[in-house]
């Protein structure tokens, strides 16, 4: 079993390149390496064994929360005068979907994730997720406090302005659609495709305005897909 397995002398080209990658995006080289592959194996790529198609998604349900924890912890100490409803909203900005796809493109999580690439819109959507299972297999590699250490030293501090977070409004949806109700145009949005995995479905949706098509997003769910489709028809109408 993976989790079994401990970090050796590897001869591997890839092994040589995972761990460097991971000394680049962590500042520190894995011990137990096999954690590390499994978190950069996207379902799409992986096989079949035992009735059980292993791959990062159980490392990604768990970084999910040890990534919460660790900015909910650091978002505590950072304000400590504001209340929880203040606290909630910012560590959704910051750990929301479209946040740590961009977040994880900049640390480098697209140079190691494993997936279909015949599928050319996954790795748009994907990212985040990879980045999550990161989080999981650093906190059973290394520890809870290593791990606070690395989202806090290697995520929030070098990514995030926590005053512009503070002060921006990430709900880009709310936002294209108070722009076109103050201008008089007609906005909407429609589901263009729908992929269907053996564990998920992967949406693409469009703006539309009048008859005009704008931003082209994609999520795992409706909702996500239209907020990466507003965002992006924000940035087309400098909003």
């Amino acid at each position: 079993m993976w989790n079994l397995l401990t970090l050796s002398k590897s001869n591997s080209k890839e092994d040589k390149k995972l761990v460097m990658a991971i000394k680049t995006i962590a500042g520190f080289a894995p011990t137990n390496l096999a954690l590390y592959k499994l978190a950069t194996l996207h379902s799409s790529r992986a096989k079949e064994k035992n009735g059980f198609r292993e791959s990062n998604e159980r490392l990604e349900y768990l970084g999910d929360a040890v990534l919460g924890a660790a900015v909910a912890d650091y978002l505590f100490k950072k304000y400590p005068f504001k209340d929880e409803g203040f606290l909630t909203e910012i560590r959704s900005r910051i750990v929301n979907r479209e946040s740590l796809n961009n977040l994880a493109r900049k640390v480098g999580v697209s140079a190691i994730v494993q997936f279909d690439h015949k599928n050319t819109q996954l790795k748009q959507v994907i990212l985040g997720n990879a980045l999550e299972a990161l989080v999981g297999a650093i906190y059973l590699d290394k520890g809870y406090l290593r791990t606070k250490k690395f989202v806090i030293d290697k995520l929030i501090g070098p990514y995030f302005d926590l005053e512009v977070v503070v002060n921006s409004n990430t709900n880009h949806k709310s936002k294209i659609i108070e722009w076109a109700q103050r201008n008089g145009n007609e906005i909407r949005f429609e589901v263009t495709d729908v992929k269907k995995g053996k564990n998920s479905k992967e949406f693409s949706a469009q703006v539309i305005i009048g008859e005009q098509p704008y931003g082209l997003g994609f999520g795992y769910t409706k909702k996500k897909a239209e907020q990466d489709a507003s965002e992006k028809t924000c940035m087309m109408l400098n909003l």
